[in-house]
């Protein structure tokens, strides 16, 4: 090997061993301008989430580490994972035999499972992981569809809270996730009691949010409780081109200002509507649309979610929502391995300034599957184009004399130059390929003057 190959190879080994987020930055707390997710010394942190409900309650410690080593690699930075989990996650234990409660009562927890609770969520600070904990799925709460039982009431909920908070206080690489697809509708105080436990266990370190049902933001119900520091919605899984950038721009809107994010949207590898046979599966493509036209309405991040792996489906357990594959069959879909092509492209621009700006476009704004997504940063511009169709962009809204133009392409991470022009007046783009569904392209708009390097550039 040749000093130059070695060089390379140092490079990759250590770009491999590297933890997903730094958590010398400290815990999260929510930005000065209200929009954004940030660690205590100020850095920004883009949430990027897998969805993995079944995580404490089905994988033994081999197969976490196989996973959240997986996730590691493709950078996601925050995983979803509930403690009373939703598939029977009371009355069937863990891979080692282990129940959450004693007698289904959440003041007698179980040691032995909450010990592996525990070791997961250290093995994911290893890997510079947070973890979405989920205190419960909703079905604990409030049974319309699910296996429960009902366990909670106001009066041992908020010792529950208190006592899974003091567990975790010290734990960096906590946020919490009320709710589990259920909506708090007449259920405001219980959550209410859980969420204000939590905090007395944590002293407050940790971020909350809460989790509703397909079509809903948690902004619905919650928006001017105290202890929901941003909202979660989930735009669902029942519509290709389903517009969850027009859910994130009712929540954008909202006073007080809070940050915002689609925390569940259509799944790869989900049958449409759950009906594959008529409608077919949620692909790679219903991904990356799904995370652009939210990241870029003025979410503060995005999660990804793929159908076999929530469940952590295997050969030998029956399939939810009839999925077809088992979870590690998934781990490399291609909609997963893109994820780390968003991260890479916020990161390498500026983005705690950054807003939603749908009035740079000009030309070719599109409906449906073509609507196009813009949002200006400091400095810079991208515009999401879901079918590849030309735009005509105002160029004077950007700062500075001359812009610099780039088409990045959410495939690969790649950008290619697109030219040079003075910022004035209005500019036609045409994106490389033939229009049409998966040939997106974000085209990047940067001020000439601040010296970026290509998008997605670390």
């Amino acid at each position: 090997m040749n000093s130059s190959s070695a060089l390379l190879f140092l490079i990759a080994a250590v770009a491999a061993a590297e933890p997903s987020v730094d958590f010398r930055h400290g815990y999260l707390k929510v930005s000065e301008n209200r929009r954004f997710l940030v660690h205590a010394d100020g850095a920004p942190f883009f949430y990027l989430g897998d969805t993995a409900w079944e995580l404490f309650h089905r994988l033994s410690r081999e197969d976490a580490e196989t996973y959240l080593e997986n996730r590691r690699l493709k950078r996601f930075t925050v995983i979803q994972a509930v403690v009373l989990a939703e598939l029977d996650g009371l009355n069937t234990g863990n891979v080692y035999g282990d129940r959450p409660l004693q007698d289904n009562d959440p003041l007698k927890p179980n040691e032995a499972y909450f010990r592996h609770v525990d070791w997961v969520v250290d093995k994911a600070a290893e890997k510079g992981l947070f973890i979405g904990m989920l205190p419960t799925w909703g079905d604990k709460v409030v049974t319309k569809w699910g296996k429960g039982p009902v366990v909670f009431t106001e009066a041992n909920a908020r010792p529950y809270g208190r006592w899974l908070g003091r567990r975790y206080n010290d734990r960096v690489n906590i946020l919490w996730i009320l709710g589990g697809d259920r909506n708090p509708d007449g259920y405001e105080k219980l959550w209410r009691e859980m969420a204000e436990g939590l905090k007395e266990g944590d002293g407050g370190r940790h971020l909350m949010t809460y989790h509703p049902t397909g079509g809903h933001s948690s902004s619905q119900w919650l928006h001017n409780e105290r202890w929901l520091d941003f909202n979660m919605m989930q735009s669902g899984h029942n519509e290709r081109n389903k517009a969850n950038y027009a859910m994130i721009e009712r929540d954008y809107n909202l006073a007080p200002v809070k940050p915002t994010f689609d925390g569940e949207p259509r799944y790869e590898d989900h049958p449409v509507d759950w009906k594959p046979a008529e409608k077919g599966w949620f692909d790679e493509y219903d991904v990356r649309q799904a995370a652009y036209w939210g990241l870029f309405a003025g979410g503060h991040g995005h999660t990804y979610g793929c159908h076999p792996i929530w469940q952590m489906k295997t050969a030998e357990r029956e399939a939810v929502g009839l999925a077809r594959h088992n979870w590690r069959e998934v781990l490399d879909l291609a909609g997963a391995s893109e994820m780390r092509h968003l991260r890479a492209l916020v990161e390498s621009r500026p983005f705690l300034a950054r807003v939603p700006d749908q009035s740079l476009i000009v030309g070719g704004q599109g409906n449906g599957e073509d609507h196009v997504q813009a949002t200006r940063g400091d400095g810079y511009v991208f515009l999401y184009l879901p079918t590849g169709k030309p735009v005509t962009v105002a160029l004077g809204k950007i700062a500075g004399k001359r812009v610099t133009a780039w088409w990045y392409d959410p495939r690969t991470g790649k950008a290619t130059p697109a030219g040079s022009f003075d910022i004035k007046g209005a500019r036609l783009f045409k994106p490389p390929g033939k229009p049409g569904r998966g040939n997106d392209w974000v085209l990047v708009l940067d001020d000439a003057a601040r010296g970026f390097r290509a998008p997605g550039a670390g």
